[in-house]
């Protein structure tokens, strides 16, 4: 099979297992929902993927586990939990929900209702409504209270939540891992097609995907890892938006981390989706993009023989334009944080929906301070323009001052002379004028609670 070939096809057309439901091929209903199983540090790890955007060459050397491996004798658990709460219809949403569910039991997430439902966040219903589902990720979550410090799969096969085959998965892992030995290092070929999660690429053209050569990127330990090393926090570019809430590192610099990664998008990409395809992909509202590009974070690009290093902010040179060769790729990057340092942060995102979705209009607040002044101030906004964008001089104007609702008004209408914004799907070009100002005001409020709301917002 080719390596860029879809996981859903490869499950359906070729294996022949139809219980994973072909739905809207753009990873946002979860009907396709797959669970990929693979040894991390020497400890299984199971994560929910949207097969319909997963390419073959991204689950070598792990378990690909479909709706049919959790079948057992009757009805297993999370299944009859389903069947119980009447929370199922016309049916085809629900291998989906069943297999987030099936992950939850099999993930090291506290046994709770909030977490089980945080498991289905990438799953849509269109028939049965969500109040019969919820009720029924509440009684999963009940299956695995007494969990303790056992296994996850060992804990769910042994409580016969999940088929007894689970609780040896971790030794069939790593004997598949011994006998693959170095099949498992990406090709050095600079002239292949680039992927990491292929979260966009494979919306985009997935027929054209499948016979390219690839080289994959994703999951390849020498592009993971996120680390801190002296005042820099440094990251591989093949880590996913999962990997960066679950960072110690980077939960200790942003305390909210896990309220901002809340608004990008849905369990299952966040786990597939990496943070330099993010970059390169240049959209515009690219969440994380508009998130470093406020920590002024630098880039350090590859073409197989040399390196360089290129600020974020220097990318994008237009539309879907970027300042790199076509056989760059990033290897790293880092952005400077000093522990010593007085660190005031903030992520914005307005979408259609308040969460899963594209953003309209998306920005991002980073400042040191000393003392009352900011010293230091970035400022980033998406959706905004044609390029992710740093509003430069609406941070010159306001560095080196104590902060007043007076001086935020003028470091508004200074933001507004730096952005082009367009009407389109997500919103009027003055819908966006506005969106930027409230999201920019909600910043300030946030981080400084004795500017007076009233005096901002004209109240």
């Amino acid at each position: 099979m080719p390596p860029g070939m879809l996981l859903l096809d490869f499950i359906r057309y070729h294996q022949h297992l139809t219980g994973t439901k072909i739905g809207c091929n753009e990873g946002d209903c979860g009907a396709c929902t797959v669970l990929i199983g693979s040894l991390v540090n020497n400890r299984l790890q199971y994560r929910s993927f949207t097969s319909c955007l997963t390419p073959l060459g991204n689950v070598h050397g792990k378990q690909v586990l479909t709706i049919e491996g959790i079948n057992m004798e009757g009805l297993n658990p999370i299944q009859q939990a389903m069947y119980d709460e009447s929370a199922t219809q016309c049916g085809f949403c629900t291998p989906g929900f069943v297999m987030s569910l099936a992950g939850f039991c099999l993930s090291e997430a506290a046994p709770t209702t909030q977490q089980a439902v945080k498991a289905i966040d990438g799953n849509i219903c269109r028939c049965t409504g969500y109040k019969s589902i919820e009720r029924a990720a509440a009684r999963v979550a009940g299956l695995m209270q007494d969990r303790g410090e056992t296994a996850p799969a060992v804990f769910a096969a042994e409580q016969q939540i999940l088929p007894a085959y689970f609780s040896n998965i971790k030794e069939r892992l790593q004997t598949l891992q011994q006998s693959l030995n170095g099949e498992m290092t990406p090709a050095e070929d600079v002239r292949a097609h680039y992927v990491g999660g292929g979260t966009d690429v494979y919306v985009q053209k997935p027929e054209e995907m499948k016979q390219k050569a690839i080289r994959f990127l994703f999951d390849q330990p020498p592009l993971n890892g996120i680390t801190r090393q002296g005042t820099r926090v440094v990251l591989g570019p093949a880590v996913t938006v999962t990997d960066l809430q679950e960072s110690p590192v980077m939960q200790d610099c942003f305390p909210q981390l896990d309220e901002y990664i809340k608004l990008v998008s849905s369990t299952p990409i966040r786990n597939m989706a990496t943070i330099g395809g993010n970059f390169i992909n240049a959209s515009p509202i690219g969440d994380f993009t508009i998130f470093f590009l406020a920590l002024d974070a630098t880039l350090v690009l590859s073409d197989g023989g040399h390196t360089r290093e290129l600020p974020l902010r220097q990318l994008y040179k237009g539309y879907k334009q970027l300042a790199k060769t076509g056989e760059e790729y990033i290897t790293q990057l880092w952005f400077e944080w000093p522990e010593t340092a007085q660190h005031l942060f903030r992520f914005e995102k307005v979408s259609k929906r308040t969460h899963l979705d594209i953003a309209s209009v998306n920005t991002a607040l980073h400042i040191r301070m000393e003392g009352e002044v900011m010293a230091e101030v970035r400022l980033s906004a998406g959706g905004v323009g044609p390029v992710p964008m740093l509003l430069e001089r609406t941070a010159a104007f306001l560095q080196g001052r104590w902060l007043s609702a007076a001086l935020l008004q003028e470091a508004l209408n200074i933001a507004q002379t730096e952005i082009t914004p367009i009407s389109d799907a997500r919103g009027t070009e003055a819908y966006k004028r506005l969106l930027l100002n409230q999201l920019i005001k909600a910043h300030f409020i946030s981080l400084f609670p004795q500017l007076s709301v009233a005096e901002l917002f004209n109240l």
